[in-house]
C-alpha cells in the first residue's frame, strides 16, 4: 500500500501560479509513475500530468501543456506540479496518484491521495 498526501492548493487569481506537492510513503518501491488528475464540479476526473519515477519522462494533458510542469524528487519520494498562467477552468480538486507503470488513464493508478482544492478566480 502506498500513502499519498497532497498539499499546496488554494485560491488564486487568473494568470497566477500555484505549486502542488505530493508526498508518498509506504510501499514506494512498487511505484514507477506518479500523476495528477483533477475533477471539476459535475465533471469527470481528467488527466493532468504524469511522470516516470526513474527516467523523468513526463506527459501532459492537452489543456495544461505549456503551462504546467511536473517534477519529482526521488530522494524525498515527492512529486510536484507547478501551475502557471492559471485559468478559471483549471478550478477543481487535484488528486495525486501512483501507478506501477506510466499511464494517462486513471484506471491504471492504484493509489490515490485525498485531493487538494484549487480555485482560480476570474
Amino acid at each position: 500500500q502506498v500513502q499519498l498526501v497532497e498539499s499546496g492548493g488554494g485560491l488564486v487569481q487568473a494568470g497566477g501560479s500555484l505549486r502542488l506537492s505530493c508526498a508518498a510513503s509506504g510501499r514506494t518501491f512498487s511505484v514507477n509513475a506518479m500523476g495528477w488528475f483533477r475533477q471539476a464540479p459535475g465533471e469527470e476526473r481528467e488527466f493532468v500530468s504524469t511522470i516516470a519515477w526513474h527516467s523523468g519522462v513526463a506527459y501532459y494533458g492537452d489543456s495544461v501543456r505549456g503551462r504546467f510542469t511536473i517534477s519529482r524528487d526521488n530522494a524525498k519520494n515527492e512529486v510536484s506540479l507547478q501551475m502557471n498562467s492559471l485559468k478559471p477552468e483549471d478550478t477543481g480538486v487535484y488528486y495525486c496518484a501512483a501507478a506501477p507503470f506510466i499511464a494517462t488513464t486513471e484506471d491504471l493508478y492504484d493509489s490515490w491521495g485525498q485531493g487538494t482544492q484549487v480555485t482560480v478566480s476570474s
